[in-house]
């Protein structure tokens, strides 16, 4: 610390002999507690500490960073005199390319031309002997290799509850770095002062392996920064433009994430585009196919198949899913509170809907590409099975069977592809596509082209049957960027709550998905093809133009986000008009869940 020279005084009550240099003297302390202050600043950090994987005594704190660190701890408890050294990995497939949005690079290409490695280390804590349903204060400490410590603001964590405490749960997903997620997650902030968990529903970012969406993106809304307001995003509405700084959330509660497609990257190479690795993934068969056209020697790892197909490697590194039987599969369970969360991976690719020629599409391959397998797209593909005896299948039917499943007051279930819905991917059927190949009389490909009966459609045939039978009273899910319900005749609810950034419509009245008309299944061009029938909000359901109350939410300038209750059982949804960047959320929409 600085002090002024003794002889700037002329006694220790009496004037000062030169009150020019005592002024000087005053301002470069101030500045010195400034600069000291700074570099304890979380800004310092690639994110601020965020919560996941609590058990009854102890919750896992993850923080990331740009450098290894010669040592990382959290210091926990009513006095911070507890501490807790953090393990230290490196990310092993994050990388920036020509599309990324980062540092000084604001525009395609300017800095990058090709994909190049960026190395971030995770530390993470595990923080025990806590006591259940009580918060304490923690912060994050990491000291680089020139021996500065860096600190974090101060938080609280906490064991997971106990049943019959009474809870408060986010539901969204969808985030994607999408223009009203900011705005969405400030304004659940500011409506509740408190929360205790976050159900994400998938898709949390658009390329899981570029660095920057996760972490520092250079408009202000990267994943990380939205959920722990220190975002900074310029969102412009009507000439009005508004920064949102998203919401400080999953410092002080954990975030129980599912799979989305967003979440899955296909084939690994440093020079084609992430953008286009991540739109090419493979079925695991295919890569050892095509590479056996060429090579008789192949006897291709795990290592190999992953980076010529698909993989969930940075999602994986990223979080810490609860424990549970299906090791890396990306499913599990848990119980929280009053609530049993079973969380599946249900995603596949998502491919354009659209039948042009230049179409590596749901429906068909690209006319280029009929004598180029390499290139085929193979159809809106499933990456992970769900289908009856498949090992997903086989492990919810033991996790629904289970004590810890059938005691649980509240029993939710929550993946990424709807079951129900109005929006766009509820078409086609959730099954394998079928692939044709029609050939002129010469032996020519005239069309490659998929099919997806309806009736093999997994998730309706399979699971929601295995789900009404355990008693399931929620499924939660997202993927279309809209808001609907549904409920079924046994009273299950449906909830689709994913407009939160962007909507890319409902499909109603005269506005018709696109979808052949000529193949041998039947694609529905508009409604749920599934037959629940949507609910209308109980609250304040929007109008359309003919004053006529909607079943759904799917707009650009309106965010919406819902909250469950465990104390009355209830889930309300709210929306807020981003047009009006000073005005309240509305509660539109409630329901109750049966005990």
């Amino acid at each position: 610390m600085f002090y002024p020279p003794p002889e700037t005084f002329e006694n220790p009550r009496g004037s000062y002999r030169n009150p020019w240099i005592f002024g000087i003297l005053i301002i470069v302390v101030i500045f010195i507690f400034i600069i000291m202050y700074s570099l304890e600043s979380p800004t310092q950090f690639l994110t601020d500490p965020f919560l996941q994987a609590p058990t009854e005594n102890s919750v896992q704190v993850v923080w990331f960073t740009e450098f290894p660190g010669k040592g990382n701890f959290v210091v926990y408890g009513e006095n911070l005199n507890q501490v807790v050294e953090a393990n230290t990995t490196k990310l092993s497939r994050t990388r920036e390319d020509q599309d990324s949005r980062v540092g000084k690079q604001t525009e395609k290409g300017l800095i990058y031309q090709q994909p190049i490695m960026r190395d971030i280390w995770r530390h993470e804590a595990k923080v025990i002997g806590l006591t259940p349903n009580i918060s304490v204060p923690y912060r994050i400490i990491s000291q680089k290799e020139n021996g500065e410590n860096m600190r974090s603001k101060i938080f609280t964590l906490a064991a997971k509850p106990t049943p019959g405490k009474p809870l408060k749960i986010l539901l969204t997903s969808d985030h994607q770095l999408k223009p009203m997620t900011s705005a969405n997650l400030q304004k659940v902030t500011k409506t509740f002062d408190k929360l205790d968990a976050i159900f994400f529903a998938g898709d949390l970012v658009n390329i899981p392996d570029r660095a920057s969406e996760w972490f520092d993106d250079n408009r202000g809304n990267a994943f990380f920064s939205n959920l722990q307001g220190r975002a900074n995003y310029e969102l412009e509405k009507n000439g009005t433009k508004t920064i949102y700084t998203g919401g400080e959330l999953i410092q002080n509660m954990p975030l129980f994430p599912a799979i989305g497609n967003h979440e899955v990257m296909g084939i690994f190479s440093m020079k084609t585009s992430l953008n286009y690795q991540f739109s090419q993934p493979y079925p695991r068969d295919v890569p050892s196919d095509l590479y056996r056209q060429n090579s008789t020697n192949i006897d291709p790892d795990t290592a190999w198949l992953k980076n010529n197909s698909f993989n969930t490697d940075t999602y994986q590194e990223i979080f810490t899913l609860p424990q549970n039987s299906s090791e890396e599969k990306n499913y599990y369970a848990v119980t929280f509170g009053d609530v049993r969360l079973v969380v599946l991976y249900i995603t596949n690719i998502w491919r354009v809907p659209h039948l042009r020629d230049n179409a590596r599409g749901k429906y068909r391959e690209r006319k280029k590409d009929f004598d180029n397998p390499a290139e085929w797209g193979y159809g809106q593909h499933i990456f992970e099975p769900i289908n009856q005896g498949s090992e997903q299948y086989n492990w919810l039917e033991k996790e629904l069977a289970s004590e810890e499943f059938k005691k649980a007051k509240y029993k939710v279930v929550m993946f990424h592809h709807p079951p129900h819905s109005l929006g766009e991917n509820i078409a086609p059927a959730y099954t394998n596509p079928i692939q044709y190949i029609d050939r002129d009389k010469n032996g020519n490909i005239t069309m490659i082209r998929y099919e997806y009966p309806q009736q093999n459609d997994y998730i309706i045939r399979d699971i929601l049957p295995l789900l009404e039978t355990a008693g399931v009273q929620l499924v939660f899910y997202g993927h279309s960027h809209l808001w609907n319900r549904f409920v079924s005749p046994s009273g299950m609810h449906f909830l689709e709550t994913s407009n939160v950034g962007n909507s890319y419509g409902a499909y109603v009245g005269d506005k018709k998905r696109n979808v052949p008309l000529d193949y041998q299944e039947k694609y529905a061009e508009i409604g749920n093809p599934n037959g629940l029938e949507p609910i209308i909000p109980t609250i304040a359901p929007l109008l359309d133009e003919k004053g006529k109350p909607q079943p759904y939410i799917a707009s650009n300038d309106i965010t919406v986000f819902s909250i469950f209750e465990t104390e009355t059982g209830t889930v309300s949804s709210y929306y807020f008009d981003t047009r009006k960047p000073n005005s309240n959320v509305v509660k539109f929409d409630e329901f109750k869940l049966r005990e």
